[in-house]
């Protein structure tokens, strides 16, 4: 989205298990300004926002819910993330503490759900579809990730697993497959559209980008103003 030109920000909802540093390449601290509100780091072009930036790596965030819930309205409101195109919110897996604050305190235009096809994640995730919907959040739809791979011989797609619920989610987006670019890119916090930009990769990501921010522009919310902190 910020190679099409959109003004984007990243906040990772992921209390418990952080990964947006390590994806991003992004491990600074943040700085805080006079108004109290923290500044997000920025890579490319990405600002971004994530408890591992405020914990050291090796520690353990052991908090109950109140406190879960209390830390996302600080990375939310409590940053000065300017005016932005669009936000998006990385969370965990399940219908959690982070899910429901969101939904309840945050103006969500969508949810894009994300599994792999494995009978035990799609079952999680409609359950998250099910949350979802009756809380009328609406639901852009699936991302199928690690779906496939390319055989090295044939260079044929491969599936992992023939049999799941993935017919019960709402309409998939993209599939998107296993394979050894996008790990390394993962690892290396450089992301596939960066590292391997005319790649079958990045032109998955950039498919699934456009599609997105489609469906944005259809309901005139693809500009969203962020103030001082503060949400509308």
């Amino acid at each position: 989205m910020a190679r099409r030109g959109k003004r984007v920000g990243l906040l990772d909802g992921d209390i418990f298990g952080p990964t947006v540093p390590l994806l991003m390449n992004v491990h600074s601290e943040p700085i805080v300004n006079d108004k109290n509100l923290i500044i997000p780091p920025q890579n490319y072009n990405v600002k971004c926002l994530s408890m591992g930036m405020l914990t050291p790596l090796e520690s353990a965030v052991i908090w109950r819910g109140p406190l879960v819930m209390s830390a996302i309205q600080r990375l939310l409101r409590g940053a000065e993330w300017g005016l932005l195109d669009v936000l998006i919110i990385d969370t965990p897996p399940g219908t959690g503490d982070v899910h429901l604050s969101l939904s309840q305190h945050a103006p969500i235009t969508g949810v894009i759900l994300v599994t792999t096809p494995h009978t035990a994640a799609v079952q999680v995730t409609l359950k998250g579809a099910k949350m979802f919907e009756k809380l009328k959040v609406p639901i852009f739809g699936v991302v199928e990730n690690m779906g496939y791979t390319i055989c090295n011989n044939c260079y044929q797609p491969m599936q992992f697993f023939q049999d799941s619920l993935m017919n019960s989610l709402p309409r998939k987006l993209i599939s998107l497959p296993l394979d050894s670019h996008i790990s390394d890119c993962n690892e290396s916090g450089v992301p596939v559209v960066i590292k391997y930009p005319e790649s079958d990769y990045a032109n998955l990501f950039t498919k699934l980008a456009r599609e997105i921010s489609e469906i944005l522009d259809r309901q005139n919310c693809s500009k969203q103003e962020v103030n001082d902190g503060l949400l509308p």
